[in-house]
C-alpha cells in the first residue's frame, strides 16, 4: 500500500476476471488535511492508486500503469459523508499487458470510471 493507512479492505474476491472489493476509506488519514481542509475530498490520484493496489492483489504481481483513458470523476468522494466504496474491475489479459475496466461505487452513486493498461515489472 502507497498511502499507509489510507483505507482498508472489507471484501475482496477475484473470480474470472472479475474483482469485486468493498473498501473503507479511513476519512482521519493525513491526505484530508490538505485536500481539503474542512471538506476532504479523495485525490483522484489515489483512487488510480486503490485500483493498481487492487488488481496486483488479485494477479498477485508487480504493476506499471502504461496507459489510462476513460477517466470519468463522476462525483466527489468526502470519506466523512461516504466512506464506503464498492470497485468492480474487470480484468483482461492481452499478450504481456492487462486491460482494467474499473467503476467505483459510493451506495447507489457512481463515482469512478476509469480504463488503464498495466504491464508486469520486477522489483
Amino acid at each position: 500500500m502507497l498511502l499507509k493507512n489510507l483505507y482498508k479492505i472489507q471484501s475482496f474476491s477475484f473470480k474470472e476476471g472479475k474483482i469485486e472489493s468493498e473498501i473503507f476509506i479511513n476519512k482521519d488519514h493525513e491526505i484530508f488535511k490538505g485536500h481539503f481542509p474542512g471538506n476532504p475530498v479523495m485525490p483522484g490520484v489515489c483512487m488510480i492508486q486503490i485500483i493498481k493496489e487492487l488488481t496486483e492483489k488479485a494477479l498477485n504481481k508487480h504493476l506499471f500503469m502504461e496507459k489510462s483513458s476513460n477517466i470519468k470523476f463522476m462525483a466527489l468522494i468526502n470519506p466523512e459523508v461516504n466512506n464506503t466504496l464498492v470497485l468492480s474491475l474487470d480484468v483482461r489479459e492481452d499478450d504481456d499487458r492487462f486491460k482494467v475496466k474499473n467503476t467505483t461505487k459510493m451506495e447507489d452513486t457512481l463515482a469512478l470510471k476509469f480504463n488503464g493498461i498495466y504491464k508486469e515489472v520486477s522489483v
